[in-house]
């Protein structure tokens, strides 16, 4: 695998959840969140400084019968944004059930609903980058 981070979102329409790989590609680690309303390009621009990511990685919405969400629309209008004011690949993940799975592990750790808001989506993304990392293993490249 090709040395340096990567960089995965959970997009929604109030938070997008970040996640950053450590510089090897072995770990991904939820990072922080951003509010969607605001300029959260902004805020990725911070990122990409900061990180220098070789990819982007974004979690695409699916149904379980493998169908497109209603949301699909929202975030190919985020990914479209990424591709406007970022020379960087991204990567499409399908994202089924990662929200679900974070919140379970976040609760079953003993945090509240009301606590855990913005570590979901971060924990979400992660899982997100796993799956990138992953795949990027298997294939043998992005």
């Amino acid at each position: 695998m090709q040395r340096g981070r990567r960089i995965a979102f959970d997009f929604g329409d109030v938070r997008i959840g970040v996640a950053v790989s450590d510089a090897s590609g072995l770990l991904a680690s939820p990072h922080s969140y951003i509010q969607a309303q605001e300029d959260f390009i902004a805020e990725i621009r911070k990122l990409v400084s900061e990180f220098e990511p070789l990819y982007f990685a974004v979690g695409v919405p699916k149904h379980l019968s493998g169908k497109a969400s209603s949301k699909m629309e929202s975030v190919e209008k985020f990914i479209s944004q990424l591709e406007n004011e970022f020379s960087l690949p991204i990567v499409r993940i399908d994202e089924r059930l990662t929200t679900v799975s974070a919140a379970r592990a976040l609760q079953s750790s003993g945090k509240s609903t009301r606590q855990t808001k913005g570590l979901i989506d971060a924990a979400a993304a992660a899982t997100i980058l796993e799956m990138a990392l992953s795949q990027e293993k298997t294939q043998g490249g992005y």
